[in-house]
């Protein structure tokens, strides 16, 4: 008989100094009648399962009858029922959840230590199937991260410790709920939970983007003696910041800068340009950056946008001047070109429209804009950043901000098919969305601390790598 071992017998691993179900199992204890796996082991056979294949309830205990679950940890397979998870997660309530998740990332911190001079935190939203008249609080139409707009979301926001990219604090909230809203929402919690934990540094710095500004939020920061923060800033509010001339850049002795060196690729060096300005009321430093790769990616794509455009127009003119039913109005041909650029994401200003009424009808003839197309390309390959770390290197601000991709890198993690699987959320009531989450988080959580275990041991492979091994 053949039996999956290896994968299962290192989740195990992972969990056996933290205990899941002994934590659960305190904030939710069996009743008095209750037999078989105790609420505890049904989080914990969940997790497992989203650490090495994620599947649904229902197909649980037919993926578990693969493994060599008796001999690792025994455990009556017809129990893991969908039936019995809707049953054993309606008696975990929203505050027992949250009293068992701080419990959880205490263990954690309790056993990796992770240094948390520098927090990143980010936000991201999974798309459900919910139907419009399901009751729910958590899914909700919004924006999608993923394209799926027609569809409820349901929020998550993540907390990270920079250096080992542990997650330490995570939220879940509706789906229509703006970033900024959400963290201004949360900052009391997640940092009083955060500053709470044993050995922290007494000065701590969070690494957000520029979803997360807002006046309050930065307001609430600077009362806070021990918050610090490094932010983006748009570039579209600050567009003298971001069409500064490249003869003021200079490159940065980064990571990503030496790589590129010992490459050869001299031109790709990414630069950068300090100064200092007022946002939300005080001082900050800022710094832009300039990443000529992605400059030349964005021109490529600006460049295909206008011909696209311009093709277009020239097909617009045609009709004008073939007199073509519908095409005898200037105020409804500008409105096609609107919308036109809405779909292709372009302004329409790039092109000025010109109408005129003659002895033989309607004409049209367009330009394009040289001075904002030009504007537009200097602000290519530009970045803004924004600190009240005024003490702090440029090259130290730098790093800050582009280690962000730590948490979106468990975000990608958390929409593989395979390994945690958050989606698609086949749950229907917010207790067990919010249960489900858990269980994902954890896995996340689990995930990493696996890549730890082999950095350490001077393996440096991914999760996905190894669980496929």
């Amino acid at each position: 008989k053949v039996e999956e071992y290896g994968a299962l017998w290192l989740a195990h691993q992972m969990d056996q100094d933290i205990e899941l179900a002994t934590i659960i199992d305190e904030f939710v204890p069996r009743a008095a009648r209750e037999t078989g796996p105790s609420i505890g082991e049904y989080f914990l056979y969940c997790v497992w399962n989203r650490m090495i294949e994620a599947v649904s309830k229902n197909r649980l205990a037919k993926w578990y009858e693969r493994t060599a679950i008796q001999q690792i940890h025994p455990v009556d397979l017809d129990e893991l029922t969908s039936q019995r998870y809707w049953e054993k997660w309606d008696r975990v309530s929203e505050k027992a959840l949250k009293e068992i998740t701080q419990r959880f990332f205490e263990r954690i911190w309790e056993l990796e230590s992770p240094d948390a001079d520098c927090l990143l935190f980010d936000t991201t939203n999974y798309y459900t199937f919910l139907a419009s008249d399901t009751p729910s609080d958590l899914a909700r139409r919004g924006k999608s991260k993923d394209g799926r707009h027609h569809l409820r979301q349901i929020g998550l926001g993540l907390l990270v410790a920079r250096d080992s990219k542990l997650p330490l604090y995570y939220s879940v909230y509706p789906g229509n709920i703006h970033d900024s809203k959400q963290f201004e929402t949360i900052m009391d919690e997640m940092f009083g939970i955060v500053c709470g934990l044993h050995q922290t540094k007494e000065r701590l710095t969070v690494v957000i983007d520029k979803g997360m500004n807002s006046e309050n939020n930065y307001a609430w920061i600077d009362e806070h003696a021990r918050i610090h923060f490094v932010t983006t800033y748009s570039t579209y509010f600050a567009q003298e910041l971001a069409t500064a001339a490249l003869d003021r850049f200079e490159p940065l002795d980064i990571a990503k800068n030496i790589k590129l060196l010992a490459a050869g690729n001299h031109e790709d060096l990414i630069l950068a340009y300090r100064t200092k300005g007022e946002y939300w009321g005080k001082q900050r430093a800022v710094v832009v950056t300039y990443n000529p790769a992605t400059a030349r990616k964005q021109d490529y794509t600006f460049q295909s946008k206008l011909e696209t455009i311009r093709q277009q127009l020239l097909i617009m003119r045609n009709k004008v001047r073939e007199k073509a039913p519908h095409w005898k109005n200037p105020d409804a041909i500008r409105e096609r070109y609107v919308r036109l650029c809405e779909r292709l994401h372009v302004s329409s200003d790039y092109y000025t429209l010109f109408f005129n009424h003659t002895h033989d009808g309607l004409s049209m003839s367009f330009r394009k804009d040289p001075y904002r197309v030009s504007r537009k390309q200097a602000m290519f390959g530009k970045n803004i950043i924004i600190t009240d770390n005024t003490d702090w290197t440029t090259r130290e601000i730098v790093e800050a901000s582009l280690d962000r991709w730590q948490v979106e890198d468990r975000f990608r993690l958390s929409k593989n098919d395979d390994l945690v699987g958050t989606r698609p959320v086949r749950h229907w009531t917010d207790s067990k969305i919010r249960c489900h989450l858990f269980t994902c988080v954890v896995a996340m959580t689990y995930l990493r601390r696996l890549e730890l275990r082999l950095s350490s041991a001077g393996i440096n492979r991914t999760a996905e790598d190894v669980m496929d091994d």
